[in-house]
């Protein structure tokens, strides 16, 4: 027989934890039910199964590095001794294999065997479900951040049994299908399979008498008041998280969290484009011409001062520096993007007609930059040819 770290595959130095798992590997592969038409399947797996029990155990690994197999001869492994020839049975490789398996990290034999797909996990603790809501809130709120009170409907614990979902302590028994475990078994073959238990559904008890208020569930439905900070500079479509809000855990488990959706109504004046707001602001045609000093609402509800300078066309932005949004995540602030809008005069009297006739005649190009430039760039067009 060759030596057990060999027959293994590792090194010398190897962690318990890397033993283990060279053994995992290797049992799965050679086990006599993954091999029904390879005879040596099993004298593999019996040769294995001892490597894993002397190199497993810290006391044998010692004796072995120092005397050999010789200084393991007759050591007991697994209720029975062995004296160089390897395990005197299958039944003692086997239960080497169902030790390795049976208890590693919840990993179960006939999971790791057949690939899983099997309910073989006991009552545990689980995290509550998580609920959503959505809240409607103002472009204004949005700019300042805002407190909401919303209203949940949320299982919680019912008051009336503590949780226990029974009338009183006396009315929990254990469960008389799988004595308390949560898991029934059964066996195929060298195999044995664990599933979760179908009269008590994995609790490992039965309530016989359940309370009358939540009729055994242990929770209830039941309306809160909760007080929900939205921060400034939100936008619509985002999402805030409140840990813990959601329905009560089961077994213990923690709560589920709620998942608030932000839905912000448009304003009639202002624009938001990320961070940035922009505000179309309406000049005379006088205005526009000779300049002026105008003062512009924000977001924030105050007023600003921006100077128009003369001859300012339509188009034309002004900057407010630190005017917009706050920005979410970083705290910065966007800017006030006032846009300039031109309008023409409409309804015009006999005498400001005139006034516009008699003012025509005296402009000259040099009012016009834009109009000048307009008919230079298309004069090849107008040219004869």
């Amino acid at each position: 027989m060759s030596d057990y770290y060999q027959i293994l595959d590792i090194e010398k130095s190897a962690t318990a934890d890397e033993i283990k798992k060279a053994y995992r590997k290797k049992a799965l592969k050679y086990h006599p039910d993954r091999n029904p038409d390879n005879p040596d399947a099993e004298k593999k797996f019996k040769e294995v199964s001892e490597a894993y029990e002397v190199l497993s155990d810290e006391n044998k690994r010692h004796m072995y590095d120092q005397y050999g197999k010789e200084g393991v001869q007759g050591a007991h492994m697994g209720g029975g001794g062995f004296g160089g020839g390897g395990f005197s049975s299958m039944e003692e490789a086997l239960r080497t294999f169902m030790g390795a398996f049976g208890g590693g990290g919840g990993e179960s034999i006939f999971d790791s065997f057949f690939g899983g797909g099997f309910d073989t996990q006991t009552e545990r603790a689980r995290k509550g479900a998580s609920k959503k809501t959505s809240i409607s809130i103002s472009f204004e709120e949005a700019a300042k951040g805002v407190d909401k009170e919303i209203i949940l409907n949320n299982y919680a614990t019912c008051e009336s049994c503590s949780g226990r979902g029974a009338a009183s302590s006396n009315g929990i028994q254990t469960c008389p299908t799988c004595q308390g475990s949560g898991q029934v078994y059964q066996s195929h073959g060298f195999f044995s399979m664990s599933s979760t238990c179908p009269h008590c559904y994995g609790k490992g008890k039965k309530i016989t008498d359940p309370c009358k208020t939540c009729l055994g569930a242990g929770k209830v439905k039941k309306k809160k008041k909760v007080n929900l900070h939205i921060p400034a500079g939100v936008d619509n479509g985002m999402r805030l998280k409140m840990a813990g809000y959601g329905d009560i855990g089961e077994n213990n488990g923690p709560a589920g969290d709620l998942y608030v959706f932000i839905e912000v109504k448009p304003h009639d004046t202002f624009i938001r484009e990320g961070d940035d707001v922009y505000l179309h602001l309406p000049l005379t045609f006088v205005e526009a011409s000779l300049g002026c000093k105008k003062e512009v609402p924000t977001p924030y509800g105050e007023i600003c001062k921006i100077t128009i300078a003369e001859g300012t066309q339509s188009g034309k932005t002004y900057r407010v520096k630190g005017k917009g949004f706050t920005n979410v995540h970083t705290s910065s602030k966007g800017d006030l993007l006032v846009k300039i809008n031109v309008e023409t005069p409409v309804r015009l009297s006999q005498k400001q007609k005139d006034l516009l006739r008699s003012f025509e005649k005296i402009e000259t190009p040099a009012n016009h930059p834009n109009r000048k430039s307009f008919f230079e760039k298309l004069k090849f067009f107008f040219t004869k040819s």
